[in-house]
Parts: structure tokens; C-alpha cells; sequence
């Protein structure tokens, strides 16, 4: 909870859920719940995101990590670990996102010993997109995610 400052921060920002289904939230009760969410995924599902800090500072920059969905269907899969991140505007094109992504990849197979991980971006996101390629994820094809009204990119990356 010590995060709520920064989570409303970012997830307040219109131009940050530009490619999210411009929802951004208005009230930081809503940012409260997003973090009582990640810290139930911890309890249910021993695996969450993570807090991205950034070294000199010690400012929370956004979150990235590994998360297990089982919430809704996304292009077919209905249980499935997916990795992401989401960061502050000040923080991006500055690496983070390939940086934190490249460390939940290297979590999710040497620690979790997980088979394979998913990802989805926004078809017009284009920075994610290179990010996700950098991580090493490949792009696998496109799709509608209808709950949010949102043409989806899907890519995924095994453990060999």
C-alpha cells in the first residue's frame, strides 16, 4: 500500500491508458483496489507484479512482472501466465519496460520453471510491440478482445 501515491499516478494518466481502453481511474479509492487486487493475486496465486523502483531514487516508476490470468478468456486461453508492465510517462523510452520485461522472463523460467509465457499489446502500440520483441517474445497473431472493445496483438515466448 505504501505504492497508492504512485499507482494513482499512473493509472490516473489518460496518455497511460491510451492503449488500455482509455478507463484511466479518477478517484485513488480505485488505485486502492488495483493494489488489494496484486496483493490477492499474491495470496491465491503465489505470483503477482512487481513494483518497478527506480535505483537512484527509490521512486515507484510503475509495476512489471509475471501474473497468472485467470479472470477471462484472452484469444482462447482461460489460464495462462502473461508478462507485463506499466509505467509512469516520465520513465518511458528510458529502457524499463525491456529492462524489468527481460527479468520476468528470467524469473518465470529459472525460478517458476514456467513452459511458456504470453503477452498482448494494443495493435497500435507501437512501443510495447518492440519492447515485447526486445524481451524476446515473438508475435504470434492478431485478435478482438471483446470485453474491452480492443483489437489485441498476442505474443509468446517458450522456456527451452
Amino acid at each position: 500500500m505504501t505504492d497508492l501515491d504512485g499507482m494513482f499516478e499512473l493509472d490516473s494518466d489518460p496518455e497511460v491508458h491510451k492503449y488500455l481502453g482509455n478507463k484511466p481511474v479518477k478517484q485513488i479509492e480505485e488505485s486502492q483496489k488495483i493494489l488489494e487486487s496484486v496483493i490477492n493475486q499474491y495470496k491465491e496465486r503465489g505470483i503477482g507484479r512487481w513494483a518497478a523502483i527506480e535505483k537512484s531514487s527509490g521512486d515507484f516508476m510503475g509495476w512489471s512482472g509475471i501474473k497468472l490470468n485467470t479472470e477471462y478468456n484472452m484469444n482462447g486461453f482461460t489460464k495462462y501466465y502473461d508478462v507485463g508492465y506499466r509505467l509512469i510517462k516520465r520513465y518511458w523510452g528510458k529502457g524499463y519496460a525491456t529492462e524489468s520485461g527481460k527479468a520476468s522472463v528470467n524469473y518465470a523460467f529459472n525460478i517458476l520453471k514456467l513452459p511458456e509465457l504470453y503477452a498482448t499489446t494494443e495493435i497500435s502500440n507501437q512501443a510495447s510491440h518492440h519492447a515485447l520483441l526486445k524481451i524476446g517474445l515473438k508475435y504470434v497473431e492478431d485478435f478482438y478482445f471483446e470485453p474491452e472493445q480492443l483489437t489485441l496483438r498476442w505474443y509468446k515466448i517458450e522456456n527451452k
